[in-house]
């Protein structure tokens, strides 16, 4: 019974792709259509993928890390009084770190104050970072003057480039650095910037200043870190590692948090362009199921009498559906493959030439874009042609199999 099942599963699909082969012009037309909706929807995604993956990685090497440990009630209550939630070094918590999976764990202490030179002052918002160790991390900061931090140097900042405008400042300038102490005095340090920097987000370069954490502490008078920064092998790995570094350390007294917790630009960003992308989902499909149920219900009318006779010869009317929707599925197979082959090929195409693009809101510079088709973005492209191709072909396949035998002979005739 199943074997003569499948034997006419195959005579249908082998007498169905007969009749594509057979109506080339219509076949031509509709596989046009169909690779042509997969191909925009390929690129459209890829498009936004690679800019999605860009801003992650970029949000990830140059500001937060991969993962962030500090202690409890920080994020939540420690904007008034930071210093109550302090870590030790990550040294004397090195056995629950141990984990192969992590490139660097860099300690940084969160400051602000007022930066002075001559009669210019101007509010800063500051990291305390360790340079040997935070360098991983910041792969993706750009320096754009002077040079970066480097281990050992306590007598230099780093100033976001917006920031060192606004200050008037330069590389090589000799600026004073102000602020309240934790124990609610003043205190202030001459350092040297060292470099200006620049990332995606241009609101971190209009305010930011790094510091060498033993500056920072000997300007807020503390010891210690408000934030552990780790940095993984792979972004793929993080809730893996996320989910070892909870279990190893006490819960009273560390708090593990992952990157997309603390990136809410980004988040925001994943949630507009995913509407987006089901918008143009939405938009090929509808075009995709008009289009081809067109050019099927032109092959019943066309075929009129072909399936009046067939129904005669004691074709069963579930058959006949069966076979249209098989030629259906032969259309969407063929358009599908077609569609992902040519949308990888010119995605390569133009990541090899690529997309200037002007600077986005938020961004001090423009970029050059590409296209990062991904396997599963790929599946969707085929699965969308395949999906909207057999929907398409249920009405006309309907059509078809409630002819009136009569009728259809008549019409032969």
């Amino acid at each position: 019974m199943l074997t003569n099942r499948l034997n006419l599963i195959v005579a249908d699909l082998a007498l169905a792709a007969r009749n594509v082969v057979r109506h080339a012009r219509r076949t031509s037309f509709a596989v046009v259509i169909i690779s042509g909706g997969v191909i925009a929807f390929l690129l459209a995604g890829g498009f936004i993928n690679w800019i999605l993956e860009s801003m992650r990685e970029a949000t990830i090497e140059s500001q937060l890390g991969h993962v962030q440990i500090s202690r409890p009630g920080f994020r939540t209550q420690g904007a008034g009084d930071p210093y109550a939630y302090l870590l030790p070094d990550p040294a004397q918590a090195a056995s629950p770190l141990d984990d192969p999976s992590i490139v660097t764990i860099a300690p940084r202490l969160a400051f602000s104050g007022l930066a002075s030179r001559g009669d210019e002052t101007i509010a800063f918002i500051g990291e305390g970072i360790d340079p040997e160790k935070e360098a991983p991390i910041t792969r993706a900061i750009n320096i754009v003057a002077g040079q970066d931090l480097s281990p050992g140097d306590s007598d230099s900042v780093l100033m976001g480039e917006g920031l060192a405008a606004n200050l008037g400042a330069a590389p090589g300038d000799r600026i004073v650095l102000l602020a309240n102490t934790v124990d609610g005095g003043l205190n202030a340090v001459e350092v040297t910037i060292a470099g200006l920097f620049s990332t995606a987000a241009k609101a971190y370069d209009d305010t930011v200043l790094r510091a060498p954490i033993d500056t920072a502490r000997e300007l807020m008078r503390v010891e210690g870190a408000t934030t552990w920064v780790i940095l993984l092998q792979e972004t793929d790995q993080t809730q893996a590692a996320m989910s070892r570094l909870r279990d190893r350390l006490d819960a009273t007294q560390f708090e593990v948090t992952p990157w997309w917790d603390l990136a809410d630009f980004y988040r925001k960003t994943v949630d507009l362009f995913s509407k987006q992308v089901m918008l143009v989902r939405i938009l090929i499909g509808a075009i995709v199921v008009l289009s081809i149920s067109n050019t099927l219900s032109m092959a019943v009318a066309e075929r009129t009498s072909e399936i009046g006779t067939s129904m005669a010869l004691g074709v069963k009317r579930r058959r006949i559906l069966q076979l249209f929707v098989s030629e259906g599925a032969i259309l969407g197979l063929a358009g599908g493959l077609l569609g992902v082959v040519l949308a990888l090929l010119l995605g390569h195409l133009i990541s090899t030439i690529g997309i200037p693009m002007p600077p986005p809101p938020g961004m001090a510079r423009g970029y050059t874009g590409e296209i990062l088709i991904s396997a599963p973005l790929a599946a969707d492209g085929f699965i969308l042609a395949l999906a909207t191709t057999l929907l398409a072909s249920i009405l006309p396949a309907r059509k078809a199999s409630r002819l009136n035998v009569v009728d259809a002979l008549r019409k032969s005739g």
